[in-house]
């Protein structure tokens, strides 16, 4: 799609895609199969700004709108989902949180941190338990004193064993969503664990964890906004979060479309191209109309936010369309690949595998689909 853009997001555009190819699209396959990105990865993200978007440069951010984060997040995603999955976690649900809901004392502590890549954060509200059901996590929060006593588990938690700070949600009242409250946990504390979840089909290259939390100790000062409002942080932080995975799946689509383009003109069957057989026009076709689709409806969702409107239908829009247009793309070009898409010595079998979560974290489609009939039915069936 070649719409427009200003010279300034072109800019942006063109620096991320150029970091994309030089940093990441060389090493993605090897990371996939360690089932680790490189750690320096964080730093060069940092330097180039990429870990500050929207976030205000007086608190060390690079600025920039949410049409700029977007713009990044679908290059980063084109060359390798775990990598765009550590700036849409750290930057995306815990560093806008902090701008958003914190103290100055925690934006001076955390951001400028954050946004240089000297710190990673991650998010720790889903439990082994609980997932889509978030208002009735179990993690409890108990007053002792002026300190805070954490105890429970996080499940699923990406950038776990490599942050030193979660954003973590715990009970501290009544049961449901107004009894929680949110928490920046350092995760050096006293009493936090953290194990490493290995095996994953897709995102291998992300530090996945499950985080403990046994009395873990912490002050009043590292409440994020008010107590018993953990969940309005929560669900705010999600809403802007679903827009980060979609753009993180245009990037998978945009690669699908790419690599299946460049297969279909070189490879040879009965003495032409495969791109001149109609049955392949039509895959690649397929693919083509659901990366412009997604990316619209992406493009939307930040410029709904950039200009202060509501955005949550349209984000879980976009998330939903996105995250099963990144799987049907992926799919589509493997089959243009046919045998050879099969092996990892290609790269659409990773795309497939990576683009299948989308559809999972950070609200089902299915939970997606419950948000956008309840806002246009005013009923809610999800509970």
């Amino acid at each position: 799609m070649d719409l427009s853009l200003d010279e300034e997001h072109a800019a942006l555009r063109r620096m991320a895609a150029d970091f994309t190819d030089r940093e990441i699209v060389p090493h993605a396959a090897a990371w996939d199969r360690a089932e680790s990105v490189d750690r320096g990865i964080i730093k060069r993200l940092g330097a180039l700004g990429l870990l500050g978007l929207t976030i205000p440069e007086e608190h060390g951010g690079s600025g920039g709108d949410h049409f700029a984060y977007v713009l990044a997040l679908e290059e980063l995603g084109r060359g390798d989902s775990a990598v765009r999955g550590i700036v849409s976690v750290s930057l995306g649900l815990v560093a806008k949180s902090i701008n958003a809901y914190g103290t100055e004392e925690q934006k001076r502590t955390w951001l400028p941190r954050l946004c240089s890549g000297d710190a990673l954060a991650c998010f720790a509200l889903t439990e082994p338990d609980t997932g889509s059901d978030a208002a009735n996590l179990t993690m409890r929060a108990v007053r002792d004193g002026s300190d805070w006593l954490l105890t429970g588990s996080k499940m699923f938690i990406t950038n776990g064993t490599w942050a030193d700070v979660a954003l973590a949600f715990a009970r501290s009242g009544e049961p449901g969503h107004r009894g929680i409250t949110a928490f920046l946990v350092p995760l050096e504390s006293a009493g936090v664990e953290r194990r490493e979840i290995h095996g994953k089909l897709g995102l291998r290259g992300q530090a996945t964890a499950q985080l403990t939390f046994d009395g873990v100790r912490v002050p009043d000062t590292a409440r994020l906004g008010a107590e018993g409002k953990g969940f309005t942080v929560a669900m705010s932080a999600l809403a802007k979060g679903r827009m980060s995975v979609a753009a993180g799946c245009v990037g998978i689509a945009e690669a699908a479309l790419r690599h299946a383009v460049r297969h279909a003109t070189e490879r040879v069957q009965f003495g032409k191209p495969i791109a001149h057989r109609q049955l392949v026009q039509e895959l690649i076709a397929a693919i083509a109309v659901d990366v412009d689709a997604a990316r619209l409806l992406v493009w939307r969702v930040a410029d709904l936010i950039d200009r202060g409107q509501e955005f949550a239908r349209e984000s879980s829009m976009a998330k939903l369309f996105a995250s099963e247009a990144a799987v049907r793309a992926a799919n589509n070009a493997l089959q243009v690949f046919g045998g050879y898409g099969y092996i990892d010595e290609y790269p659409v079998g990773k795309l497939v595998r990576d683009a299948r979560v989308m559809t999972l974290y950070e609200g089902t489609s299915e939970l997606q689909k419950l948000l956008i009939a309840r806002a246009h039915t005013g009923v809610n069936a999800i509970a």
